[in-house]
């Protein structure tokens, strides 16, 4: 669209080359005239993420103006030429460098004079110990700084650069001496894919502490499909981490199975392609949420029966070795949580392993239960689904074994609990009306179900 613009503008009769218009033709650069033009956007960086970005907003109809202190980077982008290999990138630079919507330069002045947004693509390698310099979006920052002292335009700066959670707050908005507005837009791009991954997005994350300024970026990618995705800023930062690791993961899990499954005399692709069948519960959201500890009769079980299986074959799993270490950490997280209040009165709701079911086996409530007696807690318990009359066989042989006392410890209604109780723990999502009467605790609660953005059980009413 900018392109039409620009070419109405180049032949209308204000600027004497095109006397000759017919009518239909003035009213059509009327017509084209005022059309909004789109803002313009300066990408700082023409690496792998930046140059495919400044292409592809190109390619949207946004003037885009590349900049980077490599000459070699911002001379091949002059020439419509891809600094490096990727599909589709190098005809989108020859484009849309011929229609004007992208130049590159040198110069950070001539990249701000008309920008709206900037933004930062600059790399930030990891150390030995895997420890971030981010000296190059320190510098970038700090210099596009220096160009917005009697600046009447407003700019909103973009960080596309993977960062750790903090990073916009602690080093590019005090380098922009808060000048401008700081939103992080982690990218998703896949060497080999990158153009698609870009026009055809599943997800577009916008973190910023400014919600117009993030609705703002967000407005950039409209049209484009996938869901848009607007978060705290510190939020956009760690999401990136989240998805390559959980990328990571699954490959080394499949990797995994796919081991196992070769020294069984197994096909290792026929187990990974039945599992992704289930799309309820394992390609799904589900258990996708932070919470507590898993336990009950299945997993902990079948977790330990691979792993001894994969020992007997004098093969070494580390992912799948870790995963009940992790969940006995998370425990004791927990349990480290509520020691750390002081209380010693401590009221727990929830002592199955999960919500509706009276089953005891493994129960991650009873480990933590455990742990507090043990520490000279004074415990008392409510389930609304446990009657210890009724448990019965391996379930019941459990549980005494764990906590012999149990009997002195439960309570028959919530109600007594918190009025007994000067810390409540809740282990396990309540019904509504267990909910409400959990908020009018007057003691404190600390609920195990939710988190608080930095991962640690917060003290709240639930």
């Amino acid at each position: 669209m900018m392109a039409v613009n620009e070419s109405a503008e180049y032949n209308s009769p204000r600027n004497g080359r095109n006397d000759s218009c017919s009518a239909n033709s003035e009213n059509l650069d009327r017509s084209l005239d005022a059309t909004p033009l789109k803002p313009t956007i300066a990408v700082f960086g023409l690496g792998y993420v930046g140059c495919v970005t400044a292409a592809c907003f190109a390619s949207l109809g946004f003037r885009v103006v590349g900049v980077d202190v490599d000459a070699r980077k911002v001379r091949a982008v002059q020439e419509g030429k891809s600094p490096f290999y990727e599909p589709g990138l190098e005809p989108l630079l020859a484009e849309h460098l011929s229609t004007g919507l992208l130049t590159a330069t040198l110069s950070t002045a001539d990249a701000l004079q008309e920008a709206d947004y900037a933004f930062l693509c600059v790399g930030t390698p990891s150390a030995a110990n895997g420890n971030l310099n981010v000296d190059q979006l320190r510098k970038v920052a700090s210099e596009i700084a220096g160009h917005l002292n009697g600046r009447t335009k407003p700019l909103t700066v973009v960080v596309r650069s993977t960062i750790f959670p903090g990073t916009c707050d602690e080093i590019v908005s005090p380098a922009l001496h808060s000048k401008a507005d700081v939103v992080a837009n982690p990218e998703f791009l896949r060497e080999g894919s990158a153009v698609r991954d870009f026009m055809e997005p599943s997800v577009v994350v916008i973190g910023s502490n400014n919600r117009a300024a993030a609705e703002r970026i967000a407005a950039l990618y409209e049209g484009l499909p996938g869901q848009m995705s607007i978060v705290g800023l510190r939020t956009a930062e760690l999401v990136k981490y989240t998805f390559n690791t959980f990328h990571a993961l699954k490959i080394a899990f499949a990797n995994e199975i796919g081991t196992l499954s070769a020294f069984l005399g197994l096909d290792g692709t026929e187990v990974m392609e039945t599992l992704c069948l289930d799309t309820k519960l394992n390609i799904s959201p589900a258990y996708m949420k932070p919470g507590f500890a898993f336990g009950g009769s299945c997993l902990p079980k079948d977790l330990r029966a691979l792993n001894y299986r994969a020992r007997r074959l004098d093969l070494d799993l580390p992912l799948l070795r870790s995963v009940l270490p992790s969940n006995e950490a998370h425990i004791e997280r927990a349990f480290n949580r509520v020691m750390e209040t002081g209380c010693r009165k401590i009221g727990i709701y929830g002592l199955a392993f999960k919500p509706n079911t009276d089953d005891l086996r493994e129960s991650p409530s009873v480990a933590l239960i455990e742990r507090l007696i043990g520490k000279g807690c004074d415990v008392k318990i409510y389930d609304p689904h446990i009657c210890l009359d009724a448990i019965y066989g391996s379930n019941r042989a459990f549980l005494l074994s764990s906590l012999p006392h149990i009997g002195r410890c439960m309570e028959d209604g919530l109600p007594r609990l918190l009025g007994w109780a000067e810390l409540v723990v809740v282990t396990q999502k309540p019904k509504a009306e267990m909910r409400q009467t959990l908020m009018q605790s007057p003691a404190p609660v600390i609920d195990l179900v939710t988190f608080d953005d930095v991962g640690v059980p917060l003290m709240q009413a639930v």
